[in-house]
């Protein structure tokens, strides 16, 4: 494949421009997870600890404040150490650039970010997995577009995030059309960016959550702007940490007592849409009560397998479609995982929210 494909993307400016947005958000000053080699150096393979160590802290993102409002609905029991910063924070480039900079210890994102911040040299291992099984993204239109279907995808212009998980749904989505990244027009594009490249035309198409799809046709749908929805689904939902804060035993052992708390939370909004809707969705997001239920229609039922099995081959098959078309080098994603943390997640649920 040329370095400069036909799409004019070039995967080599972006990937070096990408490396040093991260180095510079980062301070890199020789000393801030430089390689994941080095980050490897005396990784943690003891039994995690029973007890979390008083005085122990963790900085946890939550984006939009979903974690605390969880948690605070569901009335789980106080974590048995302290959140020093709920930090909020989302987007897989975003969290590794706070992972390099020593203000974050775990994060929730896609299968994506993990596969990236491999690539870029900085070592961090999942350690929860949830299983997704419905699509949690559709592809929304340009106002006054013509395009339907993924087909209409060829020659036009479409948003796309290599570090995040709307990344990998569209190129999962081109390869089930049988479209190749060189038959369409890669725009690099971070997920927060792409509202505003649809609305102004800079994009064609762009991978939206379930959750922005209602406002934004509420507002461009008179327009001509439509959604377009396939059965790409992103599997994995999961939770990842440093390899030097897994090296730390008090905070390895603050996030196994985490991780129940973590996975209770998404069952209890699972099984209370209608309070959730409104505490989260109208409170906090601005929509009406119809909207905040399209939402929760489409939500997926939280699973937390006792195996990570499928979740290794499903980051596998990820890695090796991003390998494919360049944007990373092949790798063995294996060592990703920490087996240490294997089924916790699954452990703190019923059986019906295991498999």
């Amino acid at each position: 494949m040329s370095s400069v494909p036909a799409s004019g993307f070039d995967r080599r400016l972006f990937l070096t421009s990408l490396l040093g947005v991260t180095a510079a958000a980062a301070g890199l000053s020789g000393c801030a997870g430089s390689s994941a080699a080095a980050d490897s150096e005396g990784a943690s393979s003891a039994p995690l600890a029973d007890r979390v160590p008083a005085g122990t802290s963790l900085k946890i993102a939550s984006y939009l404040g979903t974690q605390q409002l969880q948690f605070k609905l569901a009335r789980l029991p106080a974590l048995p150490f302290t959140v020093s910063s709920w930090v909020n924070i989302g987007a897989g480039p975003d969290v590794i650039n706070a992972f390099r900079a020593k203000s974050l210890d775990l994060a929730n994102n896609a299968g994506i970010p993990p596969i990236q911040a491999h690539f870029q040299g900085y070592d961090a291992k999942v350690v929860a997995i949830g299983i997704t099984r419905k699509p949690n993204y559709l592809f929304a239109t340009s106002p006054g577009s013509d395009i339907r279907t993924v087909a209409d995808f060829r020659g036009k212009k479409l948003a796309f995030s290599q570090g995040q998980a709307q990344g990998v749904v569209l190129l999962r989505a081109l390869k089930q059309a049988g479209l190749k990244d060189d038959d369409v027009r890669l725009v690099p594009l971070t997920s927060n960016q792409f509202l505003t490249a649809l609305q102004s035309g800079q994009v064609d198409i762009a991978p939206l959550a379930n959750s922005q799809a209602p406002a934004y046709l509420k507002q461009y749908g008179p327009k001509g702007a439509r959604t377009i929805a396939t059965d790409v689904v992103d599997l994995l939902n999961l939770l990842w940490a440093p390899q030097s804060v897994l090296n730390d035993s008090a905070k390895a052992a603050a996030i196994a007592a985490y991780i129940p708390q973590w996975a209770k939370g998404q069952v209890w909004q699972y099984e209370n849409p209608d309070v959730w809707n409104e505490e989260f969705y109208v409170k906090t997001q601005n929509l009406t009560p119809d909207q905040a239920k399209s939402i929760s229609a489409l939500a997926n039922k939280p699973l937390f397998p006792p195996s990570w099995d499928e979740a290794i081959k499903w980051e596998q098959e990820t890695a090796d479609l991003l390998a494919q078309g360049g944007f990373v080098k092949k790798f063995d994603v294996s060592p990703l995982f920490d087996h240490r943390f294997e089924g916790i997640a699954a452990k703190a649920v019923p059986a019906e929210y295991r498999r």
